[in-house]
Order: structure tokens, then sequence, then C-alpha cells
């Protein structure tokens, strides 16, 4: 019997040792959790943007995924988690949720309801413009941007072949011809 009261012994003071140098240090618990990235989402070709009312966020419409311009960088919100990468196709990696931009996050309700005719921007132009447009405060200046997407087309200036950005001087050097795309 020796032999079993000597590892009874044993177990009981593993246990305790066990149990007592967590409670004596100041151990720390760290867990870490892998989000993986969200389903690949493929864009062929370069997609045009637009840019959402009273922010600098530009977005892709009319694609299921939400995929976001902002401050050089490409977004993606997926299962409550954001993601980011350089390119509108990924490779998205996890982004913690302190360094999610701020405008990101207060995006207006209604973002996802493009109206007809509202400015497609081509992908080269965006990529090329979007930092000295958010200098200049270039999109302050569109009626529509700042209104947002309410109201009848007549009222937003639409459908009349208006031109609301002003013949491009001064405007980042951005093309301005066939602006207003119908969809």
């Amino acid at each position: 019997m020796r032999g079993n009261e000597s590892r009874v012994f044993l177990i009981g003071a593993l246990l305790l040792f066990g149990v007592w140098i967590p409670a004596a240090s100041d151990a720390q618990v760290s867990v870490d959790i892998h989000i993986g990235p969200p389903p690949p989402y493929s864009i062929p070709a370069s997609p045009p943007v637009v840019v959402i009312p009273g922010t600098y966020v530009y977005m892709i419409p009319d694609i299921t995924a939400e995929i976001f311009f902002y401050g050089g960088f490409w977004y993606r919100p997926y299962e409550g988690h954001w993601f980011r990468a350089h390119s509108y196709n990924g490779p998205w990696l996890n982004l913690p949720p302190e360094r999610v931009p701020p405008p990101l996050l207060r995006l207006p309700p209604d973002y996802r309801r493009v109206p007809p005719g509202y400015r497609r921007i081509p992908y080269g132009q965006m990529k090329k413009n979007w930092a000295g447009w958010e200098r200049q405060q270039y999109w302050a200046r569109d009626r529509q941007w700042r209104e947002g997407w309410h109201g009848k087309p007549e009222e937003r200036g639409m459908g009349h072949g208006e031109e609301r950005h002003g013949g491009g001087e001064g405007r980042g050097g951005e093309e301005h011809g066939g602006g207003h795309h119908q969809h």
C-alpha cells in the first residue's frame, strides 16, 4: 500500500502546487482568437466607385459584398469584423477594432441606396485623385454630396445634363466628360 499512498500524496502535492503557483504569481492569461478572412470576392476589372455623401469614403456599388476605399486602403466588414487590404480584391487582413477609421463606422444608414445616375467615378481617376480631393475638400463643393441621396432627381439637378462639378478647373486633374452614368 505504500506505493499507492506515495502516488496519492504526489498527485495531491502536484494539484496543490499547480493551484498555488498561479495564485502566488501574477499569472496572465492570453487568448488569441484568429479571425479568418472573408470569403474571396473577385472583381474582374477595376471597378468604378461612388463617394458616399457626407464622407470621403468610396464604395463599389452594385455588388453584394461591402467594399470601401478610404485613406489609401480598401476595407471590408464581414461577420462583425473589419478587414483591410491594399487592393479591392484583397488579400484581406483582420483589422483590430481600434484601427478601423471612424468614418467607416459612421456611414449614413442609406449609403447602399445609390440613386440612378449618381456619378460613378472610374477606378483610375479615384486612385489618382482621392488624396487631393480630401485635402482640398473637393466633395464639399458638391450639393448632392452635402445633402445626401434624398429628394427627387430634378431637385438634385440630375437628368438635365447639368454638370455639378463646374468644368473641372482646379479639381485635381480629373476628367469630367461623361461623369454621370445611367444604370
